[in-house]
């Protein structure tokens, strides 16, 4: 009997290892892919992994969201990533300057425009970006100029109108777009300038204007292989589904252009 439970012991001993190999070995083969991709994508590109990982059973998709200058830097200073997605052609180029983008992989896979948001809460809210100059409130959030596309254009919006220094004291600056659309949420601010796509999921807020594409830089997004990616082929085909019709669909369904 006690020779036989010996056994048994060592049987359970050896198979344990035996089944987590199998494991590990089934996972063995994917392709793990990092994409650094601008904030307002994060609702298309979480359905976009999804139908791409079904039809790639092969492919693993991780997300990591951010400004595109936040993410371009954490690139340069060696963060591991496959494919960088920009809100904006600037942060590309200065990418490709650098040399840490393919430059021949690079793709404008879709578009955006600026609107002026209110919470829901605001009574009788301004109904033009040139009322924010004669009508109180207290506070407008915006990205960070120096840091997120969104907030770039922004500026270019209210330094067209001539109301960035009426304004200046009532701005409160966003780490990146989503957290703008947050501000406004939740109450922080009366206003908020973000894209059209930003307030296109939310609930709690209501666009009150658009901004002539003539009042801003035009909004473009790239994308592209990063060069130190162990994965350039595998990077390339999510590239060209992003750009395909498909890919086309689900962005036009968060409402980008």
């Amino acid at each position: 009997m006690k020779k036989f439970v010996q056994w048994m012991l060592l049987f359970v001993m050896l198979a344990i290892p035996f089944g987590c190999d199998k494991k590990t070995n089934e996972h063995a083969g994917r392709t793990e892919l990092s994409i650094s991709a601008a904030a307002s994508l994060t609702d298309a590109l979480t359905e976009m992994k999804k139908v791409y990982e079904t039809k790639n059973d092969h492919v693993s998709v991780t997300l990591n969201f951010g400004s595109s200058r936040k993410l371009a830097t954490q690139i340069d200073q060696g963060a591991p990533a496959d494919i960088f997605l920009s809100a904006s052609e600037e942060d590309m180029d200065k990418m490709n300057e650098k040399g840490l983008v393919v430059k021949s992989s690079i793709v404008d896979f879709t578009g955006n425009s600026i609107v002026l948001i209110a919470n829901k809460a605001v009574n009788d809210p301004v109904d033009s970006f040139e009322q924010l100059y004669s009508l109180p409130f207290d506070h407008i959030t915006i990205g960070e100029p120096d840091a997120v596309p969104a907030g770039r254009y922004a500026k270019e919006v209210l330094e067209h109108l001539d109301l960035w220094m009426p304004l200046k004291d009532k701005l409160v600056m966003g780490s990146d777009v989503r957290q703008v659309l947050t501000h406004v949420e939740m109450g922080n601010a009366e206003y908020g300038i973000v894209y059209s796509t930003d307030a296109f999921i939310s609930d709690k807020v209501v666009v009150v204007a658009e901004a002539s594409p003539s009042w801003h830089t035009p909004i473009v997004y790239p994308g592209a292989v990063v060069k130190n990616s162990n994965h350039h082929d595998e990077a390339q085909k999510f590239l060209e589904f992003l750009a395909s019709e498909e890919g086309k669909a689900i962005l036009q369904k968060y409402g980008f252009k």
